[in-house]
């Protein structure tokens, strides 16, 4: 069983080289890694084509489903990871996607847990995140969800339901295609040990858009009329109480030392495109 990595990319020159090297590493060598450019205007192809083992693809219609939905289409692994590029993947990554899904050939697809590398205590963010996470997943049961910063799919499970996703703003993704997988009756599963370490940068926004977006898990929901929306209005709830700290952690963050600064608190952020709306 051989594994397919997919990265969608639009303006992550910053964060791919660290999402690539750390597939370098990675203890099982994936059958192949797709880039998948979406219109960047600054050097992420570039970074891309460091790396002889990435192949770089481009997707003229903006939009990080249509930069995924090529990707899966052009993977020949038996198991198509999916990650974003500020992904950055343990050494065991593939092994444990590999060993998951010989493990369990009813499985179709999987995603796992998040380690925030750029935190202020980070590893209390994870341990809240992790019960967080595992909560909602056990209550939306045969509703379960997929996060596209650390997943896996069977390439037979895509090729059944592609013809069926959805490609319009504001929705999720990769909520939109397990919802389509189970539909179909398919298995969609947590894996709380499959680890991932990811950016937190989502919250480094103004509240009125952080509300915005984290909407957008329940309405991908009550787009498929599925009242197990209502599970993640409470989770959505402690998000937008611990919005404050959250971004004040965030922002205060020092790569260079671990540890929280008054002068980062204050310097100026980039920020990231809304890839919900981010949509042609």
């Amino acid at each position: 069983m051989n594994i397919s990595i997919v990265i969608p990319v639009y303006n992550e020159a910053d964060s791919l080289d660290a999402c690539l090297q750390s597939i370098a590493t990675q203890t099982i060598e994936p059958l192949e890694v797709f880039v998948i450019d979406n219109n960047s205007s600054d050097n992420s192809v570039q970074v891309a084509q460091k790396y002889s083992f990435v192949k770089v693809l481009h997707e003229p219609r903006q939009g990080v489903v249509h930069a995924r939905n090529l990707g899966f289409n052009k993977a020949r692994g038996d198991i198509i990871g999916r990650i974003d590029a500020d992904t950055i993947l343990p050494p065991n990554w593939v092994e444990q996607v590999k060993y998951l899904f010989e493990s369990n050939a009813s499985l179709s697809a999987v995603s796992g847990s998040p380690h925030y590398y750029d935190f202020v205590l980070s590893g209390l963010a994870d341990q809240i995140d992790s019960v967080l996470r595992s909560r909602l997943a056990k209550k939306l049961g045969s509703n379960n969800f997929l996060w596209g910063a650390n997943m896996a799919i069977r390439r037979s499970a895509w090729k059944s339901v592609c013809s069926l996703i959805c490609t319009q703003k504001n929705i999720h993704e990769d909520f939109d295609l397990a919802i389509h997988l189970q539909e179909s009756g398919q298995l969609v599963t947590y894996e709380p040990e499959l680890l991932a370490s990811v950016s937190s940068r989502r919250i480094d926004t103004d509240f009125k858009s952080y509300v915005r977006y984290s909407l957008i898990s329940p309405r991908t929901y009550k787009l498929h009329g599925l009242s197990s929306r209502y599970h993640m209005y409470p989770i959505i709830l402690i998000a937008w109480i611990a919005y404050i700290p959250a971004r004040l952690l965030y922002k205060g963050y020092d790569h260079s030392k671990g540890e929280f600064s008054f002068n980062k608190l204050f310097s100026p952020s980039r920020g990231r495109i809304d890839p919900t709306i981010n949509i042609v």
